[in-house]
């Protein structure tokens, strides 16, 4: 039940957080613009309305669409959207988008795979255009006579429902649900997947809305914070506290304080007192927000106030500020919790909870005869970790088959996929019955070790396999080996030494322009090598880096190529630094070679630090080339 609700949240909320952007405009341009704004202005005004009414609710289905059935999903989300929009135009479509953008996805997904295998040579074209556009046709009449009529009227009763709660002076109360769900599901969930659709539908009528400031308000963490920094015992809690108060309270990053609650969770009623006395105080005063402040810091907030709450809402921030102090001062000094590291590791393992995450045990290990190594685009990480992995097993699991590929495209008799914690839902939908590994980094992680001896461990009772079954592999192998090795893609120009310590940004950038330079992609791709990372993060572990593009850039590699820049001192990918970044541009697997003799230069602490450090280019080239 709770890893179901927990789901469905994520879901919701996976529609509106890429839109917010969208929705911050609106809330920009209402606030200035409107009757009552800053600077009314008519023409403007029209501006944010049709941003309302039209953009939003088609970028939204268009995403729901796109989670279920990719960019065909995303198109026909975007067409059936609009006759729930036609339906009632003085309506916001929200929440109906958040229904037709997932249908619509399931329809041309189950169009898709019912037709796989069986569209004449020649035709496909064809069937994928007209597909689209008579099933999106089918849907957008569907969404004008059916589903925008029955979301106006939920959407009525919700509302109704809301200004009972606010009448009644009852809607503070839903700050015991929201403090407590923050804490366990992560705050996108609730905010963006229940509040947001619900206040911007308020919004669009009277200019603002409240239920953007129930779960965005920083005061309630900001208290607890303090609290910490004020009375904590531990040193080292108390020394962390002030950090932490400037990343929630600017940057907006609540997350921050909830392993702070986890230390003594009975600091808990602290956050969701004081917020019930902010939501009392913005309910007495008619206080609301013009948009969604995402993310929930200082800054975001008043940005997003109405121009007649203003005042209020730095008050109620106030408010729930002082009174959550209050409490957990008391409640600090009364009680020893937990120390702040053991809190860290529950949240990590509450954060991996509600992705649907587990480290459980892998079933009986002979019979796993395929592990696939999995990343975005399935070419550089995920290539050197199996590498790497694949050459450490080799002597102990003959019979094991190691290999790499993208997320997306995991093959159907993987037993054991071992992909990156951001990627694990993609991995489970490619492969639902395999088994799931997460790690940090694909060289140096202990859930590698762990994998590593749960595949070996009954290593006595398993029958080696003879040499000759993988001879023809091996032969395979070989010969691509030796054609990556005659088209020499590191060259003597693609070798960057003792360069000046830059951020990981610029050190992507200038292995992305160097290999454009040397004629291995276009342009477009070093913008693809930046958004790889934004996924994912391509630090190998060990100093090595290797960023390379998403597999939607793979049309704009030209030739298969690598390029090695040398930083002595470091480039900070997060908490890890990279003395060696490999920019990598693959067609096909002609790159494997470089990466696996990469891996075999890993093994060496000897060489891996001489490489790190030295001024040999040539030396560089014998030992990869």
């Amino acid at each position: 039940m709770k890893n179901g609700v927990q789901r469905f949240g994520k879901f919701l909320s996976a529609m509106i957080m890429p839109n917010i952007g969208a929705l911050i405009a609106f809330g920009f341009l209402a606030a200035f613009f409107n009757g009552s704004g800053w600077i009314p202005h008519e023409g403007f005004a029209t501006i944010f309305s049709a941003i309302l009414v039209y953009l939003i609710p088609i970028l939204i289905a268009s995403t729901g669409g796109k989670l279920i059935g990719g960019e065909r999903g995303s198109i026909i989300g975007a067409i059936a959207v609009v006759g729930a929009i036609m339906s009632d135009p003085n309506t916001t479509m929200l929440m109906a988008a958040m229904i037709i953008g997932p249908l619509s996805g399931f329809c041309i997904k189950k169009f898709d795979n019912a037709i796989e295998g069986h569209m004449p040579a020649g035709f496909e074209m064809l069937i994928n255009n007209f597909s689209v556009g008579i099933i999106g046709m089918i849907l957008a009449m569907m969404s004008y006579l059916v589903i925008g009529p029955l979301m106006n009227l939920l959407l009525a009763v919700l509302t109704a429902g809301v200004n009972v709660l606010v009448e009644h002076s009852m809607l503070p109360l839903i700050a015991v649900f929201i403090e407590p769900a923050k804490v366990l599901f992560l705050n996108n969930a609730i905010n963006h997947g229940i509040f947001t659709p619900i206040a911007t539908a308020q919004a669009a009528e009277t200019g603002k809305s409240i239920m953007y400031m129930l779960e965005a308000n920083p005061g309630p963490g900001l208290g607890v914070l303090l609290a910490y920094m004020f009375f904590c015992e531990d040193k080292k809690t108390k020394q962390s506290a002030p950090g932490a108060v400037i990343i929630h309270l600017l940057g907006g990053i609540h997350e921050i304080y909830f392993p702070y609650i986890l230390m003594n969770p009975l600091v808990i009623v602290a956050p969701i007192v004081g917020n019930i006395v902010a939501i009392f105080w913005y309910n007495m005063t008619g206080a609301g927000l013009v948009g969604p402040a995402s993310p929930g810091s200082l800054i975001a907030y008043l940005m997003m106030a109405s121009r007649d709450s203003m005042v209020s809402v730095i008050v109620g921030i106030v408010i729930a500020t002082v009174v959550s102090f209050g409490i957990a001062s008391v409640i600090i000094r009364m009680s020893k919790g937990k120390s702040l590291a053991e809190a860290q590791a529950e949240m990590a393992d509450r954060k991996a909870e509600a992705k649907g995450i587990s480290d459980k045990e892998l079933k009986k290990t002979e019979n796993v005869k395929k592990v696939v190594f999995a990343c975005d685009a399935g070419m550089g990480s995920s290539a050197m970790g199996a590498t790497k992995f694949r050459n450490r097993i080799k002597t102990q699991r003959p019979d094991l088959t190691v290999i790499n590929t993208s997320v997306d495209n995991i093959p159907a008799d993987c037993d054991i996929a071992v992909v990156q914690i951001t990627l694990v839902e993609r991995a489970r939908k490619s492969v639902p019955q395999a088994q799931i590994v997460t790690l940090q980094n694909f060289l140096a992680d202990p859930a590698l070790d762990l994998l590593y001896e749960q595949l070996t461990q009954e290593q006595e009772q398993i029958i080696v396999a003879q040499e000759e079954s993988v001879t023809e592999q091996v032969q395979i192998q070989i010969a691509q080996q030796i054609e990556t090795t005659e088209k020499q893609i590191l060259v003597k120009d693609g070798v960057q030494l003792n360069l000046a310590p830059v951020s990981k940004e610029q050190a992507i950038q200038a292995a992305g322009e160097l290999l454009a330079k040397l004629g291995y992609v276009d342009k477009t791709y070093v913008d693809a090598m930046q958004e790889r990372e934004k996924l994912v993060s391509t630090y190998m572990g060990m100093g090595v880096a290797i960023p390379h593009g998403t597999s939607q850039a793979k049309d704009t590699v030209k030739k298969t190529g690598i390029v090695l820049m040398q930083y002595p001192e470091g480039v900070d990918f997060g908490d890890e630094k990279a003395q060696l970044v490999f920019g990598i541009a693959g067609i096909g697997d002609e790159h494997l070679d470089l990466l696996s003799k990469i891996c075999e230069m890993l093994e060496d602490e000897e060489i891996l630090e001489t490489l790190k450090t030295t001024n040999n280019i040539e030396w560089i080239l014998e030992r990869l080339n």
